[in-house]
């Protein structure tokens, strides 16, 4: 299919919300698209292509919000959890969302996957996925952005989607990160096989990137053993990071510029963090065998991870990546000529427009099912025409 299957996305953030009128025909343009990929391709496909944030995008703007809307993603799952909740026999299913919906994923994902008759072993795997990937993207990699919606969608074949977004609103912007099925042997490495955004972040520590791999190991270690002794490496770290120690003593001569570099990542800490002492005897009496076990333990978070990666560069020199993942991404804004946009961007939302395209895929779904697929066909080749002139 040539489809990206994860990454990120970022998008500025935007005010205002969705009439009811216009949330109405969202859902029928929404339940028109995906009933067109099921007919032609199957449940997978619509986890398949909602796993690539720019295919995400498009589908956002083809049902009327903004192409560049930060509310793209709450409100296309939202308005996709409410179409597929009341279609179950498309056979795909929206988990989680925003706050409370959030913490509930795991036990929707059991339900929802249930009544879809998703396998249970895809069931287990992505409530496993949308734990870790939650973790993956506060803890792992630390970009700038707090999480605050999550959800996963899930097909009856048993492939996976786990979509959600972070925000930074020093910079008004937010970040969409994609995860696809199946999980690799190693589930938190470079788990963003596709990766698009808007900007690149300076301050970066991505653990998740294969320039980290001694640095994960460096980590793990650290958290293997005593914690007296972590500790005590800690406040070594955060005394060569604040220049209170000598610096030779621990690293030789002429790294003075190599730590100020590295203190362009980490902020700088008074002392240890106050609570690391029962989040590294949890690690110790816990003895994870992986990166993905330690960060999946209660109190293991973003600080704890970021003393351990001190320690890891400065005193062992393993660096996690400071590169961000994220690359340029292609520009999606075609496709918000379909119907316009809620805030008329490029023009107005169109009702009647948006009535004349629901009614084309949906005469084409029903000639389809008597077997007539012309107006199927006519999509197909205007899909190969938008790709040549793209």
């Amino acid at each position: 299919m040539g489809w990206m299957y994860a990454g990120i996305a970022e998008l500025p953030l935007h005010g205002g919300h969705v009439p009811r009128w216009m949330a109405e025909y969202m859902k029928k343009l929404a339940r028109a698209i995906v009933m067109v990929i099921v007919e032609e391709y199957g449940p997978e496909e619509v986890v398949v292509r909602l796993s690539d944030p720019f295919w995400f995008q498009a589908f956002n703007n083809a049902i009327g919000m903004d192409w560049d809307s930060s509310g793209s993603t709450t409100v296309t799952l939202g308005i996709l959890r409410q179409v597929l909740d009341e279609e179950p026999s498309l056979g795909v299913a929206v988990a989680g969302g925003k706050g409370r919906l959030a913490r509930n994923t795991p036990l929707e994902l059991e339900e929802k996957g249930e009544l879809i008759s998703a396998p249970s072993r895809s069931i287990r795997e992505a409530i496993y996925a949308s734990r870790l990937a939650a973790k993956t993207d506060t803890v792992l990699l630390q970009d700038g952005y707090t999480l605050y919606h999550h959800a996963v969608v899930i097909a009856s074949t048993g492939r996976w989607a786990v979509i959600q977004q972070g925000m930074n609103p020093s910079i008004r912007m937010a970040r969409r990160y994609h995860w696809l099925s199946p999980l690799p042997s190693t589930p938190s490495l470079e788990p963003h096989s596709a990766i698009a955004a808007a900007r690149r972040e300076e301050a970066v520590l991505d653990a998740t990137s294969r320039k980290s791999l001694e640095a994960r190991k460096t980590v793990l270690d650290l958290a293997r053993q005593k914690p007296e002794k972590t500790i005590r490496e800690i406040a070594q770290a955060v005394a060569l990071l604040r220049g209170t120690r000598p610096l030779f003593s621990l690293l030789g001569g002429g790294v003075s510029e190599r730590v100020k570099i590295v203190a362009r990542y980490y902020k700088p800490q008074p002392r240890p963090p106050r609570h690391i002492g029962e989040v590294l005897k949890k690690a110790y009496e816990a003895q994870p065998r992986s990166v993905e076990e330690l960060v999946l333990l209660e109190g293991f978070g973003p600080t704890a991870m970021r003393s351990l990666a001190l320690v890891s560069e400065l005193i062992y020199g393993y660096p996690l990546s400071h590169e961000d993942p994220a690359s340029v991404p292609l520009d999606p804004f075609r496709y918000a000529y379909i119907v316009g946009g809620k805030d008329g961007v490029p023009f107005a939302f169109n009702p009647r427009l948006a009535e004349k395209v629901v009614s084309f895929l949906e005469e084409a779904i029903e000639r389809a099912r008597l077997g007539e697929k012309e107006k199927l066909r006519v999509l197909a080749r205007l899909r190969r025409l938008l790709v040549r002139g793209g």
